[in-house]
């Protein structure tokens, strides 16, 4: 049975050109801050996004929480979003690697207006944790790839500056807002005070993501890296695929996007469940079964039966992701699946 997988962009594969790049990339020791590939690369998305130094790393989550730890002391509180990656899929690592402690506000779509960080601000009085860092997210998860308008994260910038607070973004699907928006990447790095990329979503990358954001932050988080065992031996086999991506890949999210917009489009009829396709800003499609009678967790597993996999999103929600590995044809046999399994009347 064929199957189509729509539960992530991180199903991809290696292409034949990514692996060429990894076999053949000049290789080091990174933990000596020898390894060449490494080295460039890192060079090279800092000049991308304007930001001073980058540092990569295995996963999103650690770069993340190497933010956390570099801007926070132990004790100190962090604003995030209900719904953020942070808080929800990084195991409670913020108290567990940082000693300090989150507090999340509820937003529409997952964007900061400047009244919910008023409120979220603690008073300066000495029994309140002391708030020092901001974290949003670009795209949003778990609102479906929603994107921040860079006037907006200029605004919040701004506003966490007058307060001697730092800006972070979670920037894993920053590639996707780029492509949706026009928005430069060098324009999201300096509206931010450090920022999370990953390149193992949409871009394809087998592993691998870096924190960008100032020479002396980075050289803290570096050591913060090696404390949390991050530290790794010759990491250009995989820097090298993440640069191969960067450079092959990236223009390619516009098709992601373009296909979510039709799967979205082809739903419509679906009575079983309801798509907004307003919220279908990059390559996620939310399908809402808030008001049917069947279970979002149940029409999962039916659709695994027929061959389409399909992540769940929040609540009673489906979330179904594009991503480069798709074809024409794997998405036309979702459609018919959905259609066959949810009928319109």
């Amino acid at each position: 049975m064929n199957v189509t997988d729509l539960r992530s962009d991180t199903v991809t594969q290696p292409t034949a050109g990514m692996k060429e790049a990894m076999i053949s990339a000049p290789l080091g020791d990174d933990v000596y801050g020898e390894d060449p590939t490494t080295n460039l690369f890192q060079e090279e998305m800092a000049a991308l996004f304007g930001m001073e130094a980058g540092l990569f790393v295995p996963t999103g989550v650690l770069a993340n929480q190497l933010a956390l730890k570099a801007w926070t002391q132990p004790g100190d509180e962090v604003i995030v979003e209900r719904e953020s990656h942070i808080f929800n899929y990084e195991t409670a690592a913020p108290a567990l690697m940082s000693g300090v402690q989150l507090n999340t506000v509820v937003t529409r779509r997952g964007v900061f207006a400047l009244d919910d960080l008023v409120r979220a601000i603690r008073p300066p009085e000495y029994y309140y944790p002391k708030t020092t860092l901001v974290c949003i997210e670009n795209t949003h998860n778990r609102f479906g790839g929603t994107l921040y308008g860079i006037e907006r994260i200029r605004e919040l910038q701004r506003f966490c500056h007058e307060r001697s607070l730092h800006l972070h973004l979670d920037g894993a699907r920053i590639w996707n807002a780029h492509i949706a928006t026009g928005t430069t990447l060098q324009a999201y790095g300096e509206a931010v005070d450090s920022l999370s990329i990953c390149f193992s979503k949409g871009l394809g990358a087998p592993m691998g993501s870096m924190l960008l954001g100032p020479r002396s932050f980075i050289d803290r988080a570096h050591t913060f890296r090696k404390i949390f065992g991050g530290g790794m031996r010759q990491t250009g086999i995989v820097a090298a695929a993440a640069q191969y991506a960067v450079a092959h890949h990236l223009a390619g999210l516009a098709k992601d996007h373009a296909r979510a917009r039709g799967l979205a489009e082809a739903l419509q009829r679906c009575e079983a469940f309801f798509v907004d396709e307003s919220r279908v800003q990059t390559n996620m499609v939310l399908l809402d079964f808030s008001t049917s009678a069947i279970s979002a967790q149940k029409a999962q597993k039916m659709l695994e039966q027929h061959g389409v996999r399909i992540g769940m999103g929040m609540g009673n929600v489906l979330r179904a992701v594009t991503h480069r590995d798709l074809t024409d044809a794997d998405l036309h046999r979702a459609i018919d699946v959905f259609h066959k399994l949810f009928p319109s009347s």
